[in-house]
C-alpha cells in the first residue's frame, strides 16, 4: 500500500474465488470458521477487485470491491410456489366444504373452483421447470421474457466495499442490486399493479350486480382471510390447552392447573374476540340465503329509500329472492355482545344466568334494512350465531369457576389426609376420594369448551369462505389475473428483501447495539429505484411500489440449525399471503450469542420505503411534456414511513446503538431535508436518494438499487455513490475522484477478463476482446447533474463514433 504506484489492482479470478468477504463483520476474518459455514449457504461465486486510492494526506487507502450471486434467488420462489399452491388448494377443499348451495350459486363456485384450478396446474408446471435449474444463482436480464422465470428477480447480487486506511478501523458498506420486481413477462400495456388494481376495484361493482353478488372492499376479504387464518391457528391451540388443564388436574397439580387455565382462558379469549365483526354475522345470513329452499321476508314489498345498492332497487321482488344476497350492515363494526363474551375471564358472575340480548346496531334502521334486503329462511334464528358465539365464554367461564372451586377445597383436603405417594397417584385418581375428582369435574366442561370452539369454527369458516366464493365470483377472470401478477411481483420482492437482511444480519452478528434495534424497532428497507415515469417503465413502477408495499405483511425470526451443513442454514419461508414469515437458521455457536428475546423467537419487523428519481433521457421527455405524479406520491408518502419509522426508534433505542460516521449532520436535519426535497418540483431531484441512501445507512438500514435490468444506471448509482463514501469518509484525495470513478465502471483491468461489474454480470463471460472501456462513457454519471447534458453528450458520442469509424 506504500511503495505501489498503480492506480488500481485487480485480483485475479482464482484468489477472487477463495475469499469469503461476507462472513466478515468489524472484527471478523476470512478464516473465521465459526462464520464460515454462512457463506456457501447463501451466498456465493464471488468477483473481488482491488484498487489504492490516495488520501488527502498522501497516505493510501486499500479498497476492496466484491459482488456475489444469492442462492435466494430461485428458493425464496420455489418456496412461495409451493405455498401459493398449497393455500389454493385449502380454498378449493374450503368451497367445497360449503355444502349444498343453490344452483346459480353452485355453478359460480364450480367456475371458481376451475380457475383456482388452473391457477395451480401453472404454478405447478412453473415450480417443477424451476426445480431442474442448475447453474448460476441468478436470472440475466436476457431471461426476463421467459414465462418458467417471471417469479425470479432480475439480477440480485450483493455488492460490499471495504475500505481499509492505516490506522483507522476497517469500514464497510453493502448495497444489494436487484432488477425493478415487476412482471415483466406479462408486459405493461395495460399499466401496473397498481393502476389495474385500482380499474378492478371499481369495476367489480358493476360485476357484483352481473354476478348477484354482495360487493366486498379490500378490507373485508383482508378480514375474512383473517378470520379463516386465526380460526384454523387458534382452534388447535385451545384444544391442546385443554388437554394440558386436563393433565394438569390428574396429577392434582394446582400450579399446574393455574398456569395451564391462564394460557388457556388467553387463547379463548382471543379467538372470540377475532370473530367479534359483524362481517362474520352478515356472512352466515347470506350463506343461508343462498342455500336451497329459502324464502325471503316481504318478498312482495319494496323497500323505500334503500342506498347503496341501487341495482336492486330496479329489480322485482321475485329477482331479489333470486340473488338472495345483501350488503353487509357496516362489517367494520363491533356491535354490543353479551357481556359474558366482553370479557370471558371476568365474568364469572353470569355463568349460570342472564338472557342474550341481541346486537344493537348504531343505525337505528339497521334492523328494517337487514329484515327487507336480507332473504331469511323462516327457519333460522338470527340471534343463533349470538348464541353459539357466547357460548365459548360461558364454557370458559365454568371451567373457571371449577378450577376456583377446587383451589379452595385443596387446603381442607391437605388438612384431612396426607400427600399422596407418585407411585398410588392412578389408584387415587380412580377412587371416590373428592381430591381424585379432580379431572372428572374437569373433564365434562372441558369437553363442552372443545364442542362449542369446534361448533364456532366450522360456522365461522363457512360464512368467511362464503365471503372469498362472492369476492371471487365477481373478479373472475380479473381477479385471478391480477392475483397472479401481484404474486410475482412479491416473490421478486421478498427474495431481494431476505438476501438483503440475511446479508445484514450476517455482518451485524457481533454488534449489539444492532442485535438491541433488530428486536426492539425493527429495520428500515431502503429501495433506490432509477425508474423513469414514461411508457413502460411506468408499469414497472407501479408493480414496484405494490410489491414494495406488500413487504411491510413480511416478518423475519431467527432459529437455530439442526446442523451446520449449507442445506439447514437456507431460510425457510412459511405463512400465507399477506402473512409470511422468513425464518432464518443460524449454526448453534452463533445463535447462542444472540439476545433472548430473538432466540425466544420474536417476529422481526422490516419497514421497506420505495423512493424513485428517474435520471435517463426517457426521464427528460416525462419531466417536459409527460406526468411524474406517480413518483411524487410514492416519495411523499414513503417520506411518511421513514419519518414514522425514525420517531419509534429514537423512543426505544439510544442513539448510541446507531452507527458513526465522519459526517456529523444529525439524523432529524437529514429528515427535514429530505421532507422538504420531496416537496419540491424539481427535475431529476437525485438530492432525494442521496439523502435517503444516507439516512438509511445512519439508521443501520438494508439499501436496495434498483432500476429496469440492475445494468447500467443501478452501476452507475453505486459506483457514484461508492466514491462519495470514499470521500467524505476516507478523505479520498479530490484528484483521485474521477480516477476512482473510472477505475471502478470499467470493465477489463490488467488484460484480464473479470465480470462485469458494472453491467449484466452475465455478459461478462462472452467478454472475447481485450480492449480498453471505452473511457468517453464514464460523463453519464453527470447527467445526475442536469438532463441538459444530454444533448451534448450524445452529440460528442456521435462525433467520437464517427471519427473512430472513418
Amino acid at each position: 500500500m506504500e511503495e505501489g504506484d498503480m492506480d488500481h489492482i485487480a485480483a485475479d479470478v482464482q484468489q477472487a474465488q477463495k475469499c469469503t468477504l461476507v462472513c466478515e463483520s468489524s472484527q471478523g476474518t476470512p478464516n473465521d470458521k465459526d462464520n464460515s459455514p454462512l457463506t456457501g449457504a447463501v451466498f456465493k461465486n464471488p468477483v473481488c477487485k482491488v484498487y489504492k486510492f490516495q488520501t488527502v494526506d498522501s497516505k493510501w487507502m486499500l479498497v476492496r470491491e466484491q459482488m456475489e450471486e444469492c442462492t435466494l434467488s430461485f428458493s425464496i420462489p420455489r418456496q412461495l410456489l409451493h405455498l401459493y399452491i398449497q393455500e389454493d388448494m385449502r380454498r378449493i377443499q374450503e368451497l367445497r366444504d360449503l355444502g349444498e348451495l343453490s344452483p346459480h350459486w353452485d355453478n359460480l363456485r364450480k367456475e371458481v373452483i376451475g380457475r383456482y384450478g388452473q391457477v395451480i396446474a401453472a404454478y405447478q408446471e412453473t415450480l417443477a421447470e424451476l426445480n431442474k435449474i442448475t447453474g448460476p444463482s441468478f436470472k440475466p436480464s436476457c431471461s426476463k421474457a421467459q414465462r418458467y422465470l417471471e417469479f425470479i428477480p432480475i439480477n440480485l447480487h450483493t455488492q460490499r466495499m471495504r475500505v481499509t486506511c492505516p490506522r483507522q478501523t476497517d469500514a464497510f458498506y453493502d448495497v444489494i442490486t436487484v432488477g425493478a420486481p415487476a412482471a415483466h413477462f406479462q408486459g405493461f400495456k395495460g399499466g401496473g399493479l397498481q393502476r389495474l388494481l385500482s380499474r378492478h376495484e371499481a369495476e367489480k361493482k358493476s360485476f357484483s350486480t352481473a354476478y348477484q353478488c354482495i360487493y366486498y372492499s379490500p378490507e373485508h376479504t383482508a378480514k375474512a382471510q383473517e378470520v379463516l387464518h386465526s380460526v384454523g391457528h387458534l382452534q388447535p391451540l385451545i384444544s391442546g390447552l385443554a388437554d394440558q388443564l386436563l393433565q394438569a388436574a390428574q396429577q392434582h397439580s394446582m400450579a399446574g392447573l393455574r398456569e395451564a387455565l391462564k394460557t388457556l382462558a388467553g387463547k379463548t379469549e382471543q379467538f372470540v374476540h377475532a370473530l367479534k365483526d359483524e362481517l362474520v354475522k352478515s356472512a352466515l345470513l347470506a350463506l343461508h340465503a343462498a342455500q336451497p329452499g329459502y324464502v325471503t321476508k316481504n318478498q312482495n314489498q319494496t323497500l323505500p329509500g334503500h342506498q347503496g345498492h341501487s341495482h336492486q332497487d330496479h329489480q322485482s321482488p321475485s329477482q331479489r329472492g333470486q340473488q338472495g344476497q345483501s350488503p353487509p350492515q357496516n362489517p367494520g363494526h363491533s356491535p354490543g355482545q353479551p357481556s359474558a363474551t366482553d370479557n370471558p375471564v371476568v365474568v364469572c358472575n353470569n355463568v349460570d344466568g342472564g338472557s342474550q340480548t341481541a346486537p344493537i346496531r348504531e343505525d337505528g334502521q339497521a334492523p328494517l334494512k337487514r329484515q327487507d334486503s336480507i332473504p331469511c329462511h323462516k327457519e333460522y334464528d338470527e340471534e343463533e350465531w349470538d348464541r353459539v358465539w357466547a357460548d365459548v365464554a360461558k364454557s370458559l367461564n365454568c371451567v373457571i369457576a371449577m378450577v376456583d372451586k377446587l383451589q379452595e377445597q385443596e387446603p381442607i383436603n391437605n388438612n384431612q389426609e396426607q400427600p399422596i405417594p407418585k407411585q398410588v397417584l392412578a389408584d387415587v385418581i380412580t377412587s371416590h376420594n373428592p381430591e381424585g375428582d379432580w379431572r372428572e369435574q374437569l373433564c365434562p366442561l372441558v369437553v363442552r369448551l372443545k364442542e362449542c370452539v369446534a361448533e364456532v369454527v366450522v360456522r365461522a369458516r363457512r360464512a368467511m369462505t362464503f365471503v372469498l366464493l362472492q369476492e371471487a365470483a365477481c373478479s373472475i377472470p380479473q381477479g385471478l389475473f391480477l392475483k397472479q401478477r401481484r404474486d410475482v411481483v412479491f416473490s421478486q420482492a421478498l427474495a431481494a428483501l431476505a438476501c438483503g437482511f440475511v446479508m445484514r444480519l450476517y455482518a451485524g452478528m457481533e454488534d449489539k447495539g444492532f442485535l438491541r434495534q433488530l428486536h426492539l424497532v425493527g429495520l428500515v428497507a431502503q429501495f433506490e429505484s432509477l425508474l423513469s415515469t414514461y411508457s413502460e417503465e411506468i408499469g414497472m413502477l407501479e408493480d414496484m411500489e405494490v410489491g414494495i408495499s406488500d413487504l411491510h405483511r413480511v416478518a423475519f425470526k431467527i432459529t437455530q440449525a439442526k446442523t451446520d451443513d449449507p442445506c439447514d442454514l437456507q431460510p425457510v419461508v412459511i405463512g400465507r399471503r399477506n402473512h409470511y414469515t422468513v425464518e432464518v437458521p443460524l449454526p448453534r455457536l452463533v445463535f447462542q450469542t444472540l439476545p433472548h428475546e430473538i432466540k425466544e423467537g420474536k417476529a422481526l419487523q422490516v419497514y421497506p420505503v420505495l423512493f424513485n428519481v428517474g435520471i435517463n433521457e426517457q426521464q427528460t421527455i416525462a419531466d417536459r411534456f409527460g406526468d411524474i405524479s406517480l413518483q411524487e406520491r410514492i416519495n411523499q408518502r414513503n417520506f411518511e414511513i421513514l419519518d414514522s419509522y425514525y420517531k419509534s426508534l429514537s423512543d426505544k433505542v439510544p442513539s448510541e446503538c446507531l452507527p458513526c460516521f465522519q459526517t456529523q449532520t444529525d439524523l432529524k436535519d437529514l429528515l427535514g431535508t429530505l421532507g422538504q426535497n420531496v416537496v419540491t418540483k424539481k427535475r431529476k431531484n437525485v438530492e432525494i436518494l442521496w439523502l435517503a441512501g444516507t439516512i438509511c445507512r445512519r439508521l443501520n438500514g438494508i439499501r436496495f438499487t434498483s432500476c429496469k435490468s440492475a445494468k447500467d444506471r443501478t452501476s452507475m448509482s453505486v459506483t457514484l455513490e461508492q466514491c462519495a463514501l470514499l470521500r467524505d469518509e476516507h478523505q479520498l484525495n479530490k484528484d483521485y475522484f474521477i480516477r476512482a470513478l473510472d477505475c471502478m465502471r470499467s470493465r477489463l483491468t490488467q488484460g484480464e477478463v473479470v465480470c462485469q461489474w458494472d453491467s449484466d454480470p452475465e455478459a461478462a463471460c462472452s467478454v472475447a476482446e481485450n480492449k480498453p472501456a471505452s473511457r468517453h462513457f464514464y460523463p453519464i454519471a453527470l447527467l445526475l447533474v442536469s438532463s441538459h447534458l444530454l444533448v451534448v453528450w450524445l452529440i460528442l458520442s456521435l462525433v467520437f463514433l464517427l471519427a473512430k469509424y472513418q
